[in-house]
């Protein structure tokens, strides 16, 4: 590998990082509005579903307008796949979650998820175990533990279940979307949603059946905030991983419940103790940290 080479890499790499972060912040947005969405008595399963419909229709204009091409290489149609199918049960089982248990609970089990990735990146990739982003993402989840404050008292064990499930599903969509990278991203965005959409249908004719697009009308501003942020989270998220490996980009997303809990606070007036700055501080050290080792790590690689 040349010096330009090495340069443009570890160019990627940094926009890479910085989309992740971008993602994350408009992820944020995501958890708030779906419970204000969800106490009005749209469902979590409701939401992913008229969210990817509206998405995959965007997707379809895009392309027709870019004129871009939708093909997908053989061998990266099983990861585009896999992609989709983890997108669907991510958003689902999430959004779900917070009808059974409080933000803060599922919030703290589904940012396990980057754990999961560090320790199987080296069994599904071929990079090392790294004990210094392991550290990293312990400091980070323990940082989000106090940022959420979490009440572990009387829990439904379906809304633990679903946020486990949301959390493994998340570390599979990260890496399946290193094995696509290579796909262009409007291919990759209306493939992934042809396979999102129909196993969210199926999960939500499951759960107790689709409401028609009027229901959407109980809570209009939940509803636009929970679409936009998922419209502009999941392009950042696509741009980010064809930039940068699974293990860095999920210790990025952390930053999402620092986000979510600032935006709760701004707009809906919700209070922050000492101890949820105190946690923000910590997961945002942890984050700054993770891309010096980043940078240090890739100006010591060979030219």
């Amino acid at each position: 590998m040349d010096a330009a080479r090495a340069s443009d890499r570890r160019g990627r790499e940094a926009q890479g990082l910085a989309l992740a972060f971008g993602s994350a912040a408009a992820f944020g947005t995501n958890i708030v509005s779906a419970q204000i969405a969800g106490q009005a008595g749209l469902s979590g399963p409701l939401l992913v579903f008229y969210r990817v419909a509206i998405m995959l229709a965007l997707v379809v204009l895009a392309g027709f307008v870019t004129k871009a091409s939708l093909a997908v290489a053989a061998r990266e149609r099983r990861a585009v796949f896999i992609f989709g199918v983890a997108t669907a049960l991510v958003g689902t089982a999430y959004l779900s979650s917070v009808s059974f248990v409080p933000v803060s609970v599922a919030a703290v089990i589904f940012y396990t998820f980057p754990l999961v990735i560090v320790l199987a990146e080296p069994l599904v990739t071929s990079a090392p175990f790294r004990l210094d982003r392991l550290l990293v993402a312990l400091i980070a989840l323990i940082g989000i533990g106090l940022v959420v404050g979490p009440d572990w008292q009387g829990l439904d064990p379906r809304g633990l279940a679903l946020a486990a499930l949301a959390s493994l599903t998340a570390a599979v969509q990260f890496f399946a979307a290193a094995g696509c990278a290579r796909v262009g991203t409007v291919a990759k965005l209306f493939w992934s949603h042809v396979v999102i959409l129909p196993v969210t249908l199926l999960i939500l004719m499951l759960v107790g059946g689709i409401l028609p697009p009027s229901a959407l009308a109980l809570a209009p501003v939940a509803i636009a905030i929970t679409f936009g942020g998922y419209f502009i989270g999941f392009l950042l998220q696509i741009l980010a991983l064809a930039r940068v490996a699974p293990g860095p980009a999920g210790l990025a997303f952390c930053a999402e419940p620092v986000f979510a809990v600032l935006i709760a606070a701004f707009f809906l007036g919700e209070r922050l103790a000492s101890l949820q700055y105190a946690g923000c501080g910590l997961v945002m050290a942890a984050l700054v940290t993770n891309v010096i080792i980043e940078q240090s790590r890739r100006r010591l690689l060979p030219a």
